[in-house]
C-alpha cells in the first residue's frame, strides 16, 4: 500500500458509504489501497463535519397517551412551534440544562426509604410477638404501647404517601416549567 496516495472526495464518500453499512476498517483500506490510519482519519473527519454542520443522523421514536401528546401539542403550539419534531429537537438540545440529575429528589427518597425500613422492623418485631404468644397458646393481646406503635405505622405510612405525591407533583411542575422556558427560550431564538 502507498502511503503517499490521496483519495479523491468520491472516494472518501465512497468509504463513508461503505463502513456505515459494516464494511471493516482493513478491507477498505485494502480496497482503496491506503492505510487503515487513513480510513479512520476520513471517518473520523466526515463524523466531526457532521457534528459541525448538525447533519441529523439519529431519529427517536417513542410511544405516548393521547393525553400526553394533547398536553405537548398545547405546549408546542403556546411557544410557537409548528412541529411536534421541531419541539422534540429543541428540547433535546436544551437537555443540559433540563434533564439533570434531581440530587434534592433523590435525597428526600432516600431519608423515606431509611424512614420505612425502620418502620418496617418495628411492624416485623410486633409480628413476631404476635406469632409467638398465638404459639405458645396465649391471645394476641396487643400491650398500650404496640397498639400506639401500630397506630403510628399507619399514620406515618399516610402521611408518607402524602409527602411523597407531592413531591413527586412539584418536580413534575419545576420540570414542565423549566421544559416550557426551554421551548419558548429556542422559539424567540429561531425568530
Amino acid at each position: 500500500m502507498s502511503r503517499a496516495k490521496r483519495l479523491t472526495e468520491s472516494e472518501k464518500m465512497q468509504i463513508v458509504r461503505e463502513a456505515a453499512e459494516g464494511v471493516s476498517t482493513s478491507k477498505l483500506a485494502e480496497r482503496f489501497q491506503v492505510t487503515s490510519r487513513a480510513v479512520r482519519y476520513v471517518l473520523k473527519a466526515d463524523a466531526e463535519r457532521q457534528a459541525d454542520t448538525a447533519v441529523p443522523t439519529a431519529a427517536v421514536s417513542l410511544k405516548v397517551t393521547q393525553g400526553e401528546l394533547a398536553a405537548f401539542d398545547e405546549v408546542l403550539g403556546a411557544a410557537g412551534i409548528e412541529t411536534r419534531s421541531e419541539g422534540l429537537r429543541r428540547l433535546i438540545q436544551a437537555a443540559g440544562g433540563v434533564f439533570v440529575p434531581d440530587a434534592p429528589l433523590a435525597v428526600e427518597m432516600a431519608r423515606y426509604r431509611a424512614s420505612l425500613n425502620e418502620v418496617g422492623n418495628g411492624v416485623t418485631q410486633i409480628a413476631k410477638q404476635m406469632q409467638k404468644a398465638n404459639r405458645a397458646g396465649h391471645g394476641a393481646e396487643l400491650s398500650e404501647l404496640r397498639l400506639a406503635q401500630m397506630r403510628g405505622l399507619a399514620r406515618f405510612i399516610l402521611d408518607s404517601a402524602d409527602e411523597i405525591d407531592l413531591l413527586v407533583r412539584r418536580r413534575r411542575d419545576a420540570m414542565q416549567l423549566e421544559a416550557t422556558t426551554a421551548l419558548r427560550e429556542f422559539a424567540h431564538a429561531a425568530e
